[in-house]
């Protein structure tokens, strides 16, 4: 066989192979590369989804630490007023209880003093029996009698 006829015939054997691979072999590997370009595809739909809901996901957090950070500020300035509160109710009543005190102690201060003054007038009586005693015991005369009475007085 010439050159010619080997050319042609390998020419001919290869778009025998070129056509088989074309009908038999080309759509099944086509498929399947478009399969995985669909699964790649549905892959990355799928990424670009979860990355989407990640984010609206920490909006929502955020809003939601937001909101229990304001709520626990206000528990906290809530629990302060009422603490406010509380030490000023103590206060009030510590005032009241103290005027208490202080009355008591004013009526007991009192009360010592009308003893006490009960006990000088029975010591004045006691002086001035004393004091008519020795008037009587001596004679009378009004000079000693004046003397005795100033003494009395001093002692008074």
């Amino acid at each position: 066989m010439s050159i010619n006829g080997t050319l042609v015939a390998q020419a001919i054997v290869f778009a025998l192979l070129v056509l088989f691979t074309m009908k038999l072999v080309w759509p099944p590997i086509v498929a399947a590369l478009d399969e995985r370009a669909g699964k790649i595809a549905d892959g990355l739909a799928a990424a670009d989804k979860a990355k989407s809901e990640l984010s609206s996901a920490n909006k929502r957090v955020e809003a939601e630490l937001a909101k229990s950070r304001t709520e626990t500020a206000a528990r906290l300035a809530d629990a302060e007023r009422r603490g406010q509160t509380i030490v000023e109710e103590a206060k009030v009543k510590a005032m009241e209880e103290g005027n208490k005190i202080i009355a008591a102690a004013k009526a007991e201060a009192e009360q010592q003093t009308i003893k006490a003054r009960e006990v000088l007038r029975e010591q004045v009586a006691a002086l001035a029996v004393k004091g008519a005693e020795q008037i009587l015991r001596k004679e009378v005369n009004a000079g000693v009698h004046a003397e005795l009475l100033g003494r009395l007085k001093t002692e008074l």
